[in-house]
């Protein structure tokens, strides 16, 4: 930041609801008066043409009334003024402004009031030319070495340069290779016109060369058409390398110029014939610039305006002065008013224009005399340990490590309410139901110490959603905040999970940046409604446990049918996407059954039924329950779910690679046809449309196919990640593994929360799973060196994965156990008795091929259990699905 600001002589803006470019600002006496002051001319790109004539009686002043000498609306935006002798027969100064379609030459005049309203100044028109072409911008210039005249050139959008001699219209050239309208300035000593084109390269065509070329009205709007404009010849060629921002032509004397070219990240100055002179890196991104002689001979002083709303002053390459502006400035003047020599004038995109000069004030302020006196070390030894310990506690890690949740400046809690919302606040679902319920979620924040501004972010599970997501709230001290909001069900597939968590973010007074989580759990009837039990299903499970059954009703009295009173152990749930499962209770043994038409539905009311019996027993006091799972793992269903979606990825990628290859062929069609278009002398097409139109159909069909596709896999990487929990939940049950050991079969298994072509399940799976065989469910200590160096990518097919996911089933019914730790998996490995030795992954490609992965499994569960309790008897399964 500069140590110097600009010094505020006289300021205003112009208009708030306006915008401005470079073009918009001209400092000239355009009323031509006897004094020769100058007047500051400003037009917008709302069509105002304002002239102002500043004169404060004290540097700063606000603007005075009268300081604005003439405001106007024209009909069209205002891309440019200048000012000039553009009026035949006289000499005197007129304004030129540019418009779109448009060139308008006006005199302005102004009559002496008699009355205390001052002076009166008019907008006359003298000639305005109508063109036919877009306008970018212009210059003017002695074209041709005439004598005390100005002649006027329009570059347009498409390229052609149109030059105006005054009243009329002379002639319109194109430039060759154009393809964007850049920067355009006249050099009178050559009496070329300079612009940077859209190659990053500098060039100058001479007036003389574009008077005698063919004119553009004739040949050249023809081939401009066809795309190829005429070849003029160019003076010279430079390449900067970069985009050019403005242009201006500055001359020492009658021998000598430059030609200034301001870059994007640099200052160019270069010589008459195209050499460079000197070059200036910039620190800053530039938005304007004005070059100007110095008063040393032979150097050139030139104000750059930057987004950094300074304004640097170069005396070529040397930084002779940098001060603050109060804006970023994006057109930049110097006149002169009031007998002041060299104010700046600078306009804002937004119209705050400012008329500053450099300076600084001079500081009065003198320093006292230090009084001399005896250094007492031991004081400042004193003070010393005292700010070193006041350091040490505000640099300690508690506020960098986890904190107990008394100590965190942000309480953060969630409430999801048990009934649901009586008119349901579901948007854009797409369940086939007609009604789709909602629940209301309050998350309560609260600011224990500091006022905090917080971000908050709820994130559930797809298909589930939430009204509104994220928030952001200002948290005063010791006061709390209550954020309402609703969940339901939009995807039509059941959600592998019912769980949510909250995410508030803020940072300590010590600017820490910290986050708070709260965890919570929807009701299981925002997913599910009641239903009349089956009594017939494809997939059933038995889970087992240690005490006397509990009445159905009473574990789910939020599904129990007051038509059903009697029926005491059958109970039934309708899936809003899904499927309808029962759930049946033995009244003899101790045993629950989970049945539906579709393996991966269980999930939802199986973790449901664990749950709601544990919570039934503990509120007992009942600490030894237990429940546990004896039947064969049902690994056919969960890997024909697996081979679905892995079909689906493999549909995804084909449908990928037709895409591209009939966009490439749509492509070299469209290059065929429009090559046939642009040839002087027509030829057939030769059926090239019709073949245009048939691979256009072809390649939305493809889309919609792709897109259905995506969708599909969704739904079933949903039904994927369903089974996957399920299945974890049952080995858990049967194998009665501890919480630590279930949280490496969820890593395991569910590493990815979206499925993509890039990284998918499968793959990231069998890594995972195969890191396990390796580690921890190794054969001996020598395999945890093993590393997985591949790298991952869609596989062939699933044999390898299912192969790994039963030899790890495998190893675990011979007694493996997991963990991370690698000297407790050593150390577990050599205490593992004789029958539960882990047999190598070779085994399994040894055994025969007719006995399949789940044949396989299913027989070592007799190792961990000797002895299975019978089945629930047919007598009571019948009695249990009576109505």
């Amino acid at each position: 930041m500069s140590l110097f600001k600009a010094r505020d002589w006289w300021s205003t803006v112009v208009c708030n609801k306006e915008e401005f470019d470079q073009g918009c600002l001209c400092v000239a006496n355009v009323d031509n008066s006897s004094s020769g002051q100058d007047k500051i001319i400003v037009g917008s790109y709302m069509g105002f043409l304002r002239i102002y004539n500043p004169h404060p009686a004290k540097p700063g002043d606000p603007m005075q009334a009268e300081e604005l000498l003439l405001e106007t609306q024209l009909r069209e935006p205002i891309l440019q003024v200048e000012v000039g002798k553009f009026v035949s027969g006289t000499e005197l100064l007129h304004l030129a402004v540019l418009h779109c379609k448009k060139l308008c030459v006006y005199a302005v005049s102004g009559t002496l009031g008699n009355t205390e309203h001052g002076n009166q100044y008019q907008l006359k028109l003298m000639y305005e030319h109508n063109l036919q072409r877009t306008a970018c911008n212009m210059t003017y210039g002695p074209f041709g070495g005439i004598k005390g005249r100005d002649l006027i050139c329009i570059q347009s959008m498409d390229g052609m340069l149109m030059l105006f001699e005054q009243e009329s219209y002379s002639f319109g050239r194109f430039l060759p290779g154009f393809l964007l309208p850049g920067p355009l300035t006249y050099s009178s000593r050559t009496d070329s016109f300079i612009t940077v084109s859209s190659c990053r390269q500098v060039e100058s065509y001479k007036y003389q060369v574009l008077a005698f070329a063919t004119d553009a009205s004739r040949q050249e709007t023809e081939q401009q058409k066809l795309g190829a404009g005429r070849k003029l010849a160019v003076d010279w060629i430079l390449n900067i390398g970069e985009q050019a921002l403005d242009i201006c032509v500055v001359s020492f004397n009658q021998t000598v110029s430059s030609v200034f070219v301001l870059g994007e990240r640099n200052l160019f100055c270069l010589k008459d014939n195209g050499q460079i002179r000197f070059m200036k890196k910039l620190d800053s991104s530039p938005s304007c610039f004005l070059p100007y002689c110095s008063v040393s001979e032979g150097t050139i002083n030139t104000l750059i305006g930057n987004h950094n709303s300074m304004l640097h002053v170069y005396q070529d390459v040397t930084l002779k002065w940098a001060t603050q502006l109060s804006h970023v400035p994006v057109a930049v003047r110097v006149g002169n008013f009031q007998d002041l020599k060299g104010v700046i004038v600078a306009l804002s995109d937004s119209g705050c224009l400012q008329c500053s000069y450099l300076g600084t004030d001079p500081s009065l302020f003198q320093a006292p005399k230090v009084e001399a006196r005896a250094i007492n070390y031991a004081e400042y030894d004193a003070e010393m340990n005292k700010l070193q310990k006041i350091i040490k506690e505000a640099t300690k890690t508690k506020d960098v490590l986890l904190r107990s949740e008394k100590n965190e400046e942000l309480a953060l809690s969630v409430e999801v309410l048990t009934a649901l919302d009586s008119v349901s606040k579901a948007v854009d679902s797409e369940v086939k139901a007609e009604v789709v319920p909602s629940v209301t979620v309050k998350i309560k924040l609260e600011s224990r110490r500091t006022p905090l501004k917080t971000k908050l972010t709820v994130c559930v599970q797809p298909p589930l959603a939430v009204t509104r997501d994220k928030f952001i709230l200002e948290l005063e001290t010791a006061k709390s905040k209550t954020v309402v909001l609703s969940a339901f069900l939009k995807g039509n597939c059941p959600p592998a999970d019912l769980e949510g968590s909250a995410f508030a973010s803020y940072s300590t007074p010590t600017g820490i940046p910290r986050v708070a989580q709260c965890k919570f759990r929807f009701p299981l009837k925002l997913v599910c409604s009641s239903a009349q039990p089956s009594k017939t299903a494809n997939q059933k499970l038995t889970i087992d446990t240690n005490k006397p059954p509990v009445n159905l009703i009473n574990l789910f009295p939020d599904f129990a049918d007051k038509a059903d009173e009697d029926q005491l152990n059958a109970v039934g749930f309708q899936l809003l996407a899904g499927s309808k499962i029962t759930v049946l209770a033995s009244k003899s043994s101790q045993r629950y059954r989970i049945q539906s038409e579709q393996f991966e539905d269980i999930w939802l009311i199986a973790k449901e039924l664990v749950l709601r019996l544990e919570k039934h027993f503990r509120k007992r006091n009942c600490k030894d329950f237990a429940c546990t799972f004896s039947d064969p793992i049902p690994l056919q269903e969960y890997f024909e779910i697996i081979d679905h979606h892995f079909e689906l990825r493999l549909n995804a990628a084909k449908y990928e690679q037709l895409l591209s290859e009939r966009a490439i062929q749509f492509r070299a069609i469209q290059r065929r046809l429009l090559a046939r278009f642009k040839d002087k002398t027509p030829a057939p097409l030769q059926h090239l449309d019709t073949l245009l139109e048939g691979t256009y159909r072809q390649v939305i069909a493809l889309a919609d196919a792709a897109e259905e596709n995506q969708a599909n896999m969704f739904q079933a990487f949903s039904k994927l990640k369903s089974a996957t929990q399920l299945v974890i939940l049952l080995i858990s049950l049967w194998q009665k593994l501890s919480a630590d050991q279930v949280a490496i079969l969820e890593a395991t298994f569910l590493p990815l929360t979206q499925d993509t072509q890039e990284l998918g399940w499968e793959e990231s799976v069998d890594a995972s799973v195969s890191h396990l065989l390796k580690t921890c469910l190794s054969k001996s200590s020598k395999d945890h060196a093993l590393t997985l160096a591949n790298q991952l990518s869609i596989p062939k097919d699933t044999n390898r994965l299912k192969k790994h996911i039963t030899l790890l089933y495998d190893r675990l019914a011979k007694g493996g156990r997991m963990s991370l730790n690698t000297d407790t998996d050593s150390q577990q490995l050599t205490m593992l008795p004789g029958s539960c030795d882990t047999i190598p992954e070779s085994d399994l490609e040894d055994r025969p091929s007719s006995q399949d992965s789940t044949t396989m499994f299913t027989n070592h569960k007799h190792l961990t259990k000797q002895k299975t309790e019978p089945d629930l008897p047919q007598d009571e399964l019948q009695e249990a699905e009576k109505p």
